[in-house]
């Protein structure tokens, strides 16, 4: 299997409608382009009715603004944007069960995990779960680390990221209200709420 570098991820930012099928509709639009979805993330934000999505797609640079594009056309979503070109903060989580079954792959485990932003959460007589925060590249090379001591499963939660600073992706969108013929309509099976 060949691996993706990550010089060639793109990340895109996605605001949102919270409703129902928004997040099939998307991965519809990268099935259709042929574009992996790396990772993808999605999450409330401070408002209710808003979420937001953090994707991570192999592609090159060259094809951010069509994915851009793309998806502003969608309907429920609301904003995007590409964050690779400006100062971010970006965090992944991943969970790693690990062997633990001897005196050498305890003290191994400690090690490693002393060495980088990582906790053991769990231990057991035969295996250690542990919980490890940080970049993309830093959560590849921490797995790397730990992968002789034997890993068992793994999971990873995708990337989510944020403009640092004043770089804020929010919006004044409101949730449109149905007028009453719509919503009398709907009360009655007559109508549909898209």
């Amino acid at each position: 299997m060949a691996e993706v570098k990550i010089d060639s991820k793109v990340t895109v930012v996605a605001l949102v409608e919270n409703e129902p099928g928004v997040l099939n509709r998307i991965a519809s639009l990268f099935r259709r382009r042929a574009f992996n979805i790396d990772s993808l993330t999605v999450g409330r934000t401070h408002k209710p009715h808003i979420s937001r999505m953090t994707i991570r797609v192999d592609a090159g640079p060259e094809y951010a603004r069509k994915i851009a594009t793309n998806l502003q056309k969608l309907v429920n979503v609301i904003d995007v944007r590409i964050i690779d070109d400006e100062p971010h903060v970006e965090r992944d989580l991943a969970l790693i069960k690990v062997r633990n079954d001897d005196a050498h792959s305890r003290n191994t485990i400690t090690e490693i995990c002393d060495r980088y932003p990582a906790r053991i959460v769990d231990v057991g007589p035969k295996v250690a779960i542990i919980e490890m925060v940080g970049t993309e590249e830093i959560i590849e090379e921490f797995i790397e680390q730990v992968r002789p001591t034997g890993i068992v499963e793994m999971i990873r939660t995708g990337v989510v990221s944020m403009g640092r600073g004043t770089r804020i992706h929010d919006t004044d969108y409101k949730r449109p209200d149905l007028s009453r013929a719509d919503a009398d309509g709907a009360a009655n099976g007559n109508g549909r709420i898209v």
